[in-house]
């Protein structure tokens, strides 16, 4: 992995940089951010460096993942509050308890009623500033405990709509009972939610099947360094 950082000298690791990353599939934004860290230790011979992720991607999608090493991380925060592009696919008829496959399909729907004009006409019901319930299957914090270890333990507990901005919702295929998406969207947004509220709107169910985000304010994922995780 030491071409990842082939363009930056030691300084400027050190300093402050931004390291663009198309994360892999299966891999948490920390555990990227870790195996970056020890890279640059490594290499360097450094004990200690700030380093941090701009924006959470969930370990089963891919794509655009910003790193800031040094002083670059007081720019964390800023970076996160810039818009994101993301394409991915829903899957209708069916919902998981995360939203997404990172756990098995719970329920069954019916899909024979659902068809373009059905689809488009909900659409529009999912753009600009929309109301959300975060997955139980989030790294959202409650009485000091992410959502995911309450759901792990089997534990309910009641989560609040949040506020989130979607500029942009285009259905790109359908296929049903599958449908490709672009979404542009704000910080916050879980597109995981969007999947189950979409399939609700359609008097049916939704659930995620991938996901990839394309860019972040800027950055592109095309621009993005791709490497493997051993």
């Amino acid at each position: 992995m030491e071409y990842l950082l082939d363009n930056k000298s030691i300084e400027e690791i050190l300093n402050g940089a931004i390291l663009i990353v198309d994360k892999p599939q299966n891999w948490s934004s920390f555990d990227v951010v870790k195996k970056i860290r020890n890279t640059i230790t490594q290499n360097y011979k450094i004990k200690k460096i700030k380093i941090g992720h701009a924006g959470t991607l969930d370990p089963l999608a891919t794509g655009l993942l910003i790193i800031c090493t040094g002083k670059m991380t007081k720019e964390i925060s800023k970076l996160q509050n810039q818009l994101k592009v993301y394409t991915g696919t829903f899957v209708l008829g069916s919902t998981t308890p995360s939203f997404d496959l990172e756990s098995k399909i719970d329920n069954f729907y019916k899909i024979n009623h659902i068809d373009k004009n059905l689809i488009n006409k909900v659409l529009p019901n999912f753009i600009g500033d929309i109301y959300q319930t975060p997955p139980i299957y989030s790294a959202i914090k409650k009485k000091g405990k992410r959502l995911y270890e309450l759901a792990r333990e089997g534990k309910k507990t009641e989560i609040k709509a949040r506020k989130v901005f979607v500029e942009k919702f285009e259905i790109t295929k359908i296929k049903l009972p599958e449908i490709d998406f672009l979404i542009k969207c704000g910080k916050g947004t879980y597109i995981r939610s969007i999947a189950n509220d979409f399939g609700k709107a359609l008097n049916s169910g939704a659930h995620l099947k991938s996901l990839r985000r394309i860019s972040s304010g800027k950055y592109l994922v095309k621009n993005a360094i791709k490497f493997t995780f051993n």
